[in-house]
């Protein structure tokens, strides 16, 4: 049998995300939609967090999950370009960082466990 949504990824989020997801669920918030809009965001803790908390099947929250790591590898692409840019040397770290987010995103995708645990770099 294999490992559900929640048993695969519920050890990468911090309590405190999942804290603020709970209160706006409370309110009434669509678990759903506020993680689809965190993930287009390339947030991935706190889309993490509403797909934790939410009913769906469990392709639709891989897919969703998968979205917001390929978000952030993208805003990391644009930030290190930026960079670049704006300092007129290359930031190899950031890459790096778009890269791990890249792979992570193809763990989620074939119900794998994401092998890293948090960033080494934080952009945001």
């Amino acid at each position: 049998m294999s490992d559900t949504f929640n048993e695969l990824y519920n050890s990468l989020i911090k309590d405190i995300f999942l804290e603020r997801a709970r209160q706006q669920l409370e309110q009434g918030t669509n678990g759903l939609a506020c993680a689809n809009t965190y993930a287009d965001q390339g947030k991935i803790d706190f889309a993490l967090a509403y797909l934790l908390l939410s009913e769906a099947p469990e392709d639709v929250k891989r897919e969703i999950l998968a979205h917001a790591y390929e978000q952030c590898a993208i805003l990391c692409e644009e930030k290190a370009e930026e960079f670049a840019r704006q300092y007129h040397r290359s930031f190899p770290l950031i890459k790096l960082e778009a890269q791990k987010d890249r792979l992570s995103a193809q763990q989620v995708r074939q119900k794998k466990p994401v092998l890293r645990r948090g960033k080494t770099l934080n952009i945001n």
